[in-house]
């Protein structure tokens, strides 16, 4: 499953921290956060956790997470 997520993820610092985070914590494939686009978008492939799961550590690590409609 793909997991394709809006936040407020700004900077490269916490955009590595977060990546650390998630990857350190589920088993994943690649994950990137473009901080370029609007919705600061984080994509993670091979995520094999229920979005709300995700969607619920990403806040727990003090950022807005929410699917990408």
């Amino acid at each position: 499953m793909i997991g394709i997520f809006k936040t407020n993820i700004a900077t490269r610092e916490d955009s590595q921290h977060i990546l650390e985070a998630i990857r350190g914590r589920f088993q994943v494939g690649q994950c990137h956060v473009d901080l370029e686009d609007c919705d600061k978008v984080l994509r993670i492939t091979e995520m094999k956790v229920r979005e709300d799961e995700m969607i619920s550590f990403v806040k727990g690590q003090g950022f807005d997470c929410d699917v990408l409609e």
